[in-house]
């Protein structure tokens, strides 16, 4: 079984992280590929980045043809639709993966994610996957995506932003909103007393399942079949289908 674990942004370090995460997770028979695209933005920390990322994240699926499974680990879940139509095997999203996981741990989640500005896409992203009863907050810690790293206090800073949430929405579980988190969320749960999902591990142990049971995206009503082919004229034509 081999997985491919698609880093949203270009940063090789974040990468690295988010590996960590997946082998964490993985059955001894798979093999995890983690990925840094070839083009896009450093972090995705608005709409404009998340954009800009999806032509290095498609290019990053096309590139590993065969693999049973895809995981693209942004909480933005950026350019999955698309994913979905181009790969051959599952394609999960560490939001999506993240919160159907936590769904399952008690009554509600909080969700914890890195800037304010983030907050309205995970509330869009809540509602799109239908998790609207379960997810009863999303806050912000206010560190930077690439700040996570590097931040001496963000263990800290991380822990007392999980600690108000479960306190202000009475839930039982917190969702981490960022891929850069992944590597914490075993220190948090342990330093807590509540789970704490990192999406990156719960994608990886969903697509290990999926591919287990032989499942792949449904393409009955169309949705989901490969793109029509057609011409892409400009700096992309690359992407161009025949």
């Amino acid at each position: 079984m081999t997985l491919v674990v698609i880093n949203g942004n270009t940063t090789a370090a974040m990468t690295a992280v988010i590996e960590y995460s997946a082998r964490t997770v993985v059955r001894p028979d798979a093999e995890i590929i983690a990925v840094t695209p070839r083009t896009g933005p450093v972090s995705i920390e608005s709409h404009y980045d998340e954009a800009l990322a999806v032509p290095g994240i498609l290019e990053a699926v096309a590139d590993h043809p065969g693999a049973d499974g895809y995981l693209i680990a942004c909480f933005g879940d950026p350019g999955i639709d698309a994913a979905r139509e181009i790969a051959d095997a599952p394609v999960l999203g560490i939001a999506e993966a993240g919160m159907a996981l936590a769904a399952t741990l008690g009554r509600g989640f909080s969700v914890v994610t890195t800037l304010g500005r983030s907050i309205g896409r995970t509330r869009d992203l809540v509602g799109h996957y239908g998790f609207s009863r379960q997810c009863l907050g999303i806050h912000a810690c206010e560190i930077a995506v690439l700040d996570l790293e590097t931040n001496p206090d963000t263990a800290t800073i991380l822990a007392d932003a999980c600690r108000a949430a479960l306190a202000a929405d009475g839930s039982d579980a917190i969702v981490l909103g960022c891929a850069g988190m992944a590597d914490l969320a075993r220190s948090l749960t342990a330093e807590l007393g509540v789970p704490v999902v990192d999406g990156v591990a719960a994608g990886v142990g969903m697509l290990s399942a999926t591919a287990a049971m032989g499942l792949h995206t449904g393409t009955a009503s169309g949705e989901f079949a490969a793109p029509l082919p057609k011409q892409i004229i400009g700096d992309l034509s690359d992407f161009t289908l025949s």
